[in-house]
Formats: structure tokens, sequence, C-alpha cells
């Protein structure tokens, strides 16, 4: 990574963390990137780090103090605060990104990352089922949200319909 984007000049390419568990490790990550050569915010370097287990947004002002926003995997997060496994034929159906606890977490970290004047972002499953959910999570300030290419015009169209009544 160094190498591309020192010498090929790529200074585009950021860094993403996935499943940081503890604020002790989001450190010592960003410490290992530092020792090779890729500190973060030097000549541009930004760290997301993957908000996916209920620790990263319980704690996120603390997670952040480490990186620069959260790119929010609704999956893992979903799955984690639920206690079970989406791939499960016995308990799959029960796996939903819109159940309370979760939408709780997801609010945390968004508003975490919105009050540092941090990105956030989400990829997951849930916005591409659920155009509800992606009218919340935009309600909520997400600045991105990745779609299943099969379901984006009409994601677009439902939002866009939302934010027409809303004027």
């Amino acid at each position: 990574l160094k190498k591309v984007r020192d010498e090929m000049g790529l200074t585009n390419i950021q860094i993403m963390i996935p499943f940081v568990r503890t604020v002790s490790e989001a450190k010592r990550v960003i410490e290992l990137l530092a020792q090779n050569g890729l500190k973060r915010g030097e000549n541009g370097l930004k760290v997301i780090m993957m908000c996916e287990l209920p620790t990263n947004a319980l704690l996120a002002e603390q997670f952040l103090e480490h990186f620069d926003g959260f790119s929010i995997g609704s999956n893992d997060l979903t799955q984690l605060t639920l206690g079970l496994d989406r791939d499960s034929g016995i308990v799959s159906h029960l796996f939903d990104e819109r159940d309370a606890a979760v939408k709780a977490l997801l609010s945390m970290a968004i508003h975490a990352c919105r009050k540092a004047g941090k990105y956030v972002g989400i990829c997951g499953q849930g916005p591409s089922d659920h155009p509800d959910l992606a009218k919340w999570l935009m309600e909520q300030g997400i600045e991105s949200v990745s779609l299943n290419p099969d379901s984006v015009l009409d994601t677009w169209f439902f939002l866009a319909e939302e934010k027409i009544k809303q004027i």
C-alpha cells in the first residue's frame, strides 16, 4: 500500500480496517501502520474503521480518536447485536437490520461521526432490502450507502419520492 501511494502516486487510496474489537486494538493498528510507513494524515492518508461490532457503536467517540471515520458493516453488526447467524436455516428469519437495538447502535455510530466531523457510510444488505431503512439512514445523516446493483434504481426512486414529499 505504501508503494502504491508513494511510488505510483495513487494517494486517493485509503485504508479500511475490519473487526476492531477494542479501543486499545484500534490504537495498536494505527501504530503498526505508522511503523510500516503508513502514517494516518500524512500525504492525505485516511484510515477508516469498519463499525461492525456493538462495542464500536457504543464507544464510537473513543474509536474515532484513532480513525478518520466509519464504514458501518450492517450485516455483522446486526448478527452480533441480535446474537444470530443470518445464514442459519434455524434463526435466519430473525435477522433484521431494522430491529430497534440495531437501529439504536446505527444511530449512535452515525451521530458520533457527524459530531466529530468524520466520514460515515454503510455497507451491507439492509438498505438494498429495505428502502425504508435507507430513508431512515439518510435522516440520521449517513453520507454514503452501498446498494446491490439490482436495487439501485428502485431505492433511488423511492428516496427521491420521499424527498419530494418533504418539499
